[in-house]
Order: structure tokens, then C-alpha cells, then sequence
């Protein structure tokens, strides 16, 4: 079975447990005191199997069914068959670090969604396809405008700081989508900068 079919079906089967078990949803969300002080480090990837609701936890899968089965081929063939949980599970982590760090002291925050993650695998998939087209709430654009207009109002509203959504986990889940993509293979970046330059619509 496909990894991405996996992790959809480990993720929606946590989730939905956790709708109904507050203790198992407190027990798996990131909470900055309990690695502190408890060094529960597992919360670092646990968060991203828990979600608010239905629509969180939708929106997330729908995405990474679709983007994770064309990227996972691409890390199968680099680093081996556990290549795409291996990228994956290191979005968890490294999108939501900056994030913990920075409330690392704060008892009041909470964070939960695989949203940092699967940016991670839609930008990596940008950088293979940016011309592809894809649907943003029944709109259809290239996929490096859908980046473009992605990154800006992520920045724009992580700045404000207001609202639920971890804009910066987004933020920081693209920026290693990209790099760990390059650094896998280096003919990516040609490949990218190359496609670029011959528009496809």
C-alpha cells in the first residue's frame, strides 16, 4: 500500500478517535510544557495526527492525497521505500520547532494539524511541476502563483498574529519542503528554474 495511504488512514483514524477522547486528543496535541519540562519529545510529531474538526482534518488529507502520491515516487526512488514517511515525519518536526520554541514558556498555547507538513510536500511538488494547474477553492491557477499568493498572505497573517491557524508552521513547512527536495537531488533546481522560464498554462 502506498505510503501516502498510510499516513491519510493513521491520521483520519487518530483524529477521529480524538474528536470524541479529549484525553487522547490532550495526550497527542502539541503542548509546549509537557516537552519542557515532562520531554514528551513525541508531541513534535503527534500533533500532526490530531485536527479541530472535520474540515481541518479534510482539508489537510484531500491536499496530501493528491500532492503526496505524485512526490512519493519521487522520494521512493532517492532514498528507498520509507523515503516519503521519512520527508513527511521531518515536516512535522522541523515546521513546528520555530513555533514550540517560541512558546516553549507558554502554558496557554496549543497547537494540532498536519498543515506544516503537507506544505512541505505540496512546495516540493511545485518545484517539479510549477506550471501544473491546481484547483484553490474552485479556482484553477499554476501552481507557482498558487505559491506566490500562498507565501505572502501566510507571512502577511502570521505578522498579525491573530486568529487560530499556525501561519508560521505553513511558512516553515514550504521552506523545508524546498530544501529538503534540493538536497535530495540538485537537478531539481535547474529543472525548476528551467521550467520557469517556459510558461505552460
Amino acid at each position: 500500500m502506498p505510503i501516502t495511504l498510510v499516513i491519510i488512514a493513521i491520521t483520519c483514524i487518530v483524529s477521529f478517535m480524538a474528536f470524541k477522547n479529549s484525553r487522547l486528543m490532550n495526550d497527542l496535541i502539541l503542548w509546549p510544557p509537557a516537552i519542557t519540562r515532562q520531554r514528551e519529545y513525541h508531541r513534535l510529531v503527534t500533533y500532526g495526527l490530531v485536527h479541530a474538526d472535520f474540515n481541518h482534518l479534510l482539508f489537510n488529507m484531500f491536499t496530501l492525497f493528491f500532492f503526496g502520491r505524485a512526490m512519493e515516487g519521487f522520494f521512493t526512488d532517492r532514498l528507498g521505500m520509507l523515503g516519503f514517511a521519512l520527508f513527511y515525519i521531518g515536516g512535522l518536526v522541523l515546521s513546528i520547532l520555530p513555533t514550540y520554541l517560541k512558546n516553549r514558556g507558554n502554558p496557554n498555547y496549543r497547537s494540532l494539524g498536519a498543515s506544516g507538513a503537507v506544505s512541505a510536500v505540496l512546495f516540493a511538488y511545485i518545484l517539479i511541476a510549477p506550471w501544473s494547474r491546481i484547483i484553490v477553492l474552485v479556482i484553477p491557477m499554476p501552481a507557482i502563483v498558487y505559491a506566490v499568493l500562498y507565501t505572502g498572505y501566510s507571512i502577511y497573517m502570521d505578522r498579525r498574529g491573530q486568529g487560530n491557524i499556525n501561519h508560521s508552521a505553513h511558512l516553515w513547512g514550504a521552506a523545508y519542503g524546498v530544501i529538503f527536495t534540493l538536497l535530495v537531488d540538485q537537478r531539481v533546481l535547474p529543472h525548476f528554474l528551467n521550467a520557469l522560464m517556459r510558461p505552460s498554462f
